[in-house]
């Protein structure tokens, strides 16, 4: 069985996007680098990182507006965000339309949203796409793996990670790769 990591780009101050995010401006205001070390022109490390994470990755869940920034025509097509791999929407309130077989909705709730992505999973890592996502799992001991790319970006404000978290959860380093774009950190969380 995988494990559940939260795997995300964050500013050195904490924030996944910057403000005003929307499908229009995905990142936020003053956001555009935060996914610098994701581009052919990265390091090697970068593409590293990123090639053990694409190989590893059996589900994804997300939230509902992660999907709605980013899914159909001018995000990811007709596929989801690493193309056929199935991705668990947790929302409220599921659409009417449908959409490709890739994205299941669930409205039970996180713990449903990851059970059913682990089961999809199988051996490989089940992954969590948004800071609201992330928040919700890590305090039910949901999650395995805080896996972070610490951008050298100071946003002053957005979407925090870290930010409705009302108690104090231990981590222990498992690893660094500092490259030129990013520091990719990785941390185990202690239960």
């Amino acid at each position: 069985m995988g494990l559940i990591i939260c795997d995300m780009s964050v500013s050195l101050d904490g924030y996944v996007t910057g403000p005003n995010d929307s499908r229009q401006n995905p990142f936020g205001d003053g956001a555009q680098d935060l996914h610098a070390w994701l581009r052919p022109t990265a390091s090697d490390d970068d593409r590293a990182v990123l090639e053990g994470t694409i190989g590893s990755v059996g589900a994804i869940v997300m939230g509902r507006r992660s999907f709605e920034k980013n899914e159909g025509d001018g995000g990811w097509g007709d596929a989801g965000p690493m193309g056929d791999v199935p991705v668990y929407v947790l929302t409220h309130n599921p659409p009417a339309r449908a959409y490709p077989k890739v994205f299941t909705f669930v409205s039970e709730g996180v713990a449903d949203a990851v059970q059913d992505a682990r089961r999809a999973a199988g051996d490989k890592n089940v992954h969590l796409f948004g800071a609201t996502v992330m928040q919700q799992a890590l305090p039910l001991g949901l999650v395995d793996e805080l896996h972070l790319h610490v951008m050298p970006v100071l946003l002053g404000g957005g979407t925090p990670l870290f930010g409705s978290l009302d108690s104090a959860i231990a981590l222990e380093r498992v690893g660094a790769v500092p490259t030129p774009f990013a520091t990719h950190l990785r941390y185990r969380v202690l239960r």
